[in-house]
């Protein structure tokens, strides 16, 4: 009989990309074992102008890469918004919550708001607080978190299971 084979953890890296609040959480992932690494939120002063506060958010996922030294990262997709104006400037930011990994070599995966949310909670139409319950549970070490860390991580978890069912299948 052979013994199964171990692959190496996989540090992953959730973002959940805002141009106010931008979420992150790290997570290793080993087979089938979760454990909190870190998250936090990235928020620019509104009061800065858009280019800056751009930057910010890119200084910022620079700086969590290189605190944390994920292997991959995960992104949310962005929801469509009525407001043109409003999902314009969404999608910059979550051009920065992909452009940042990707530049740092990493693979960046997305995932869309529904799946993350069946994939933390069982059901893609969880509310914040539901998410924030199932991560509590799930990572009991990163303790109380803000919703948009909460969601980060919950983007980390999702890719983690997507990467397991890839390599089951």
């Amino acid at each position: 009989m052979n013994a199964p084979i171990r692959l190496p953890p996989v540090r992953i890296l959730g973002l959940d990309p805002g141009l106010r609040r931008t979420g992150w959480g790290v997570i290793v992932c080993e087979g089938a074992r979760l454990s909190h690494v870190a998250h936090g939120v990235i928020a620019p002063k509104d009061s800065l102008p858009f280019a800056e506060r751009l930057l910010c958010l890119f200084t910022g996922i620079e700086a969590v890469i290189a605190a944390h030294a994920p292997d991959e990262a995960a992104v949310e997709e962005t929801f469509m918004n009525s407001n043109a104006q409003s999902a314009l400037k969404l999608g910059h930011a979550r051009a920065m919550a992909m452009i940042v990994p990707a530049r740092a070599g990493l693979l960046v995966a997305e995932y869309a708001a529904t799946v993350v949310k069946k994939a933390v909670v069982g059901t893609g139409g969880a509310d914040k607080a539901q998410v924030g319950w199932m991560i509590a549970r799930l990572l009991p070490t990163a303790g109380k978190t803000a919703s948009d860390s909460a969601d980060a991580l919950a983007v980390a978890i999702a890719h983690a299971h997507a990467r397991t069912a890839r390599r089951v299948a």
